[in-house]
């Protein structure tokens, strides 16, 4: 099959489009042939080496998180898909590889396609879909009536974020460099750096470093931060005021994007029920072919790109 394949761990490593032995398809797996592949900063953070520690891939890999597609064969303990389904999916960790014509999906990943998105709107949800509700819903809680925090708010993550909490009947704070559109999504407040004196229930961070210690300091008593950013080759210092007196009670809880998995297909259907309904809408900013993922994929790094790339395969 064709792919675009990583050679070797590098910040300036490039991805080669060459041939890859076509996946192998186990019992309890789907293959599936790709149509749409969302592009992910994730993807960039595997090619940087920054997760070697917790993920070790060895190269030859293919990256991507996303796919959306059409089931070509299914395997003999499969009983939810059968050939011609459209299905979507965030592929577990050690099974990503959507750059690339097939990918083999464990059928616990997999959901049917929404109908009323197309094959690049619905490649465009499984990734940022899980992150948010795992953030949102299942860490903080989230429930009506709560002030939230949304760093990155203009990223694929972000942008999902914003529609998940309006939907919860928070009020939302959206902070993003790019801050065209986030009203239209739900954003009540739009911003470009943490308010001062503002306290949040929930604070949802996906850039760490120092915008996340300055994010911690407007946590309110009992609140949640949630950071699924890559904070651990920019170690935040936690102001004292804020875990000894201003904010008693809060946690911090920093998980990292790959993990987000759990019970992956099961949300992914409730993230089609609530496209469905309106609830929410993926934000693409750009769809490019298939020949152009190295690029694609460099100006998600670059910041050139606000909510979600995708890739077409032909």
């Amino acid at each position: 099959m064709n792919a675009f394949i990583l050679e070797k761990y590098g910040r300036n490593a490039r991805l080669r489009h060459g041939e890859m032995a076509d996946p192998q398809v186990g019992d309890d797996d789907v293959l599936v042939e790709v149509h749409a592949a969302g592009v992910n900063l994730i993807d960039a953070k595997v090619r940087n080496g920054e997760f070697k520690l917790f993920l070790p891939y060895r190269p030859p890999v293919v990256l991507g998180h996303d796919v959306a597609g059409v089931v070509l064969r299914v395997g003999a303990r499969v009983t939810r898909f059968k050939p011609g389904d459209e299905v979507y999916a965030r592929p577990a960790d050690h099974r990503i590889g959507t750059f690339a014509e097939l990918i083999a999906v464990r059928e616990a990943d997999l959901a049917m396609k929404p109908k009323h998105l197309s094959m690049v709107e619905a490649a465009s949800v499984p990734l940022v879909g899980l992150t948010a509700w795992q953030a949102l819903v299942e860490i903080a809680h989230l429930s009506r009536g709560q002030k939230v925090f949304i760093q990155a708010g203009s990223g694929g993550v972000g942008t999902f974020a914003i529609q998940l909490a309006k939907h919860a009947g928070a009020h939302v704070t959206a902070l993003a460099r790019r801050q065209e559109g986030l009203r239209e999504l739900g954003a009540d407040e739009v911003v470009d750096s943490v308010p001062e004196g503002a306290e949040y229930d929930t604070i949802l961070d996906g850039v760490g470093g120092p915008i996340l210690g300055a994010a911690i300091g407007a946590v309110a008593p009992f609140g949640t931060v949630v950071s699924f950013a890559n904070t651990i080759r920019e170690p935040v210092t936690f102001p004292t005021r804020t875990l000894f007196g201003r904010a008693p009670g809060a946690k911090v809880v920093g998980f990292l994007v790959f993990r987000c998995t759990r019970d992956g297909a099961a949300t992914l259907a409730r993230l089609a029920a609530l496209t469905a309904a309106g609830r929410l809408q993926p934000r693409i900013d750009r769809v490019a072919s298939w020949r152009e993922a190295p690029q694609l994929l460099q100006d998600l790094v670059d910041y050139k790109i606000a909510g979600k790339g995708v890739l077409t395969v032909d």
